[in-house]
């Protein structure tokens, strides 16, 4: 049987009436209209016609051909390949000149809807499309790894229907070479240079020469270290964390948590290798709470947010800019200006608070234009 969309039911119950009451007007059976409100029968051409007339309505209003799925071809990011032989469920997104296709795995991907299912087997992959296209162009796509960014994306559909944020999770050094090979957008960035203090610029400049780039103050937040409930075993130095009762969790090379304990270390002369769990690294904020709130480990680097919401215990060690940082060629598309739009507006910014540790007195603000 041939298969249509039906919207007979729909448009019967918004005029108020029943099956019969249809039935009759259309001059057709009862038992005619349940069956193809039901999809068992297909109304020849005058019975629709009937039904249209009655229901004051086209008939392609009521019966249609379904489209078919928009197929295209979309690239894969750096280092990732489509891992099942079934199709895989991807975000797809704009980025320049290039269409993006990024696998949808893990569970905060898990709770996420895709826009496409793509198959093959190699960098450039064949995507049907569950969405409409023109969504995929008004998208920002961010890496980073604020869990704040969460709730920008949600404050942004808010504010601009037709724009939205796609997050990628990934720690400053990831974000800023996602950034590099443009894949993204915009990386959210918080690295501080131990010897020279400075933040976010020198690493910048590292990873995205000759780059012409907007480096704009998101939020300053503390960071420190997260601790169980109650703070049972007294951690309050580095020094604590050798001892035979303690195991922290850490964060991978290339994060900025992972750089703020490495420095914690060396200023209280404690060699990182004395630490135990130093080598068991987690890839996100919220990992290494989890892991803290489930006792797999004592104390593990992190955010002030991620304690208040797993109600742990938090030792801060400092406050910290957390920046974005955009390619020129980007700065000033509609997308990204709806983005740094709602990053100031007041609703926005109340949540932020709400959150815990975050400060958006800065927020906005352009840091630096360079080439880095």
């Amino acid at each position: 049987m041939a298969t249509l969309t039906n919207q007979l039911r729909q448009r019967r119950l918004a005029a108020g009436l029943s099956q019969q009451a249809l039935a009759e007007q259309a001059g057709v059976a009862r038992q005619a209209v349940h069956a193809i409100e039901t999809g068992r029968y297909l109304p020849n051409t005058l019975v629709a016609l009937r039904l249209a007339r009655v229901l004051r309505c086209r008939v392609e209003a009521l019966f249609a051909l379904p489209e078919a799925p928009a197929r295209i071809e979309a690239e894969l990011p750096h280092g990732t390949r489509l891992g099942s032989v079934l199709p895989e469920r991807v975000a797809v997104a704009q980025v320049g000149e290039r269409t993006l296709a990024y696998p949808l795995c893990g569970s905060a991907d898990a709770r996420t809807a895709a826009d496409g299912l793509a198959s093959g087997d190699g960098q450039r992959v064949a995507v049907e499309l569950l969405v409409d296209r023109r969504l995929t162009e008004q998208t920002v796509v961010v890496c980073g790894c604020d869990p704040a960014l969460a709730v920008l994306g949600v404050h942004l559909s808010r504010r601009h229907p037709n724009v939205r944020l796609v997050w990628r999770q990934g720690n400053s050094t990831t974000a800023l070479r996602a950034l590099a090979r443009g894949e993204v957008h915009a990386a959210g960035v918080h690295l501080r240079n131990p010897e020279s203090g400075v933040s976010n610029l020198p690493y910048v400049a590292q990873e995205l020469a000759g780059q012409a780039v907007a480096v704009v103050a998101l939020c300053d937040w503390q960071q420190g270290l997260l601790v169980a409930p109650g703070n049972s075993k007294g951690l309050r130095s580095a020094g604590d964390l050798v001892r035979p009762d303690v195991r922290i969790v850490n964060r991978e090379l290339g994060s900025g948590s992972r750089l703020l304990l490495d420095a914690w270390l060396a200023a209280g002369g404690v060699p990182a290798d004395q630490v135990a769990g130093y080598e068991r690294e987690l890839s996100s904020h919220f990992a290494v709470g989890e892991a803290i709130a489930a006792g797999a480990a004592d104390a593990g680097p992190g955010i002030r947010s991620v304690a208040r919401a797993l109600a742990l215990d938090f030792l801060p060690l400092q406050e910290e800019p957390y920046d974005l940082v955009i390619p020129a060629p980007y700065f000033r598309s509609p997308a990204v200006q709806a983005l740094l739009d709602v990053a100031v507006s007041a609703p926005y910014r109340r949540e932020l608070a709400a959150l815990g540790g975050y400060d958006s007195r800065r927020t906005g603000n352009i840091v630096a234009e360079l080439v880095a």
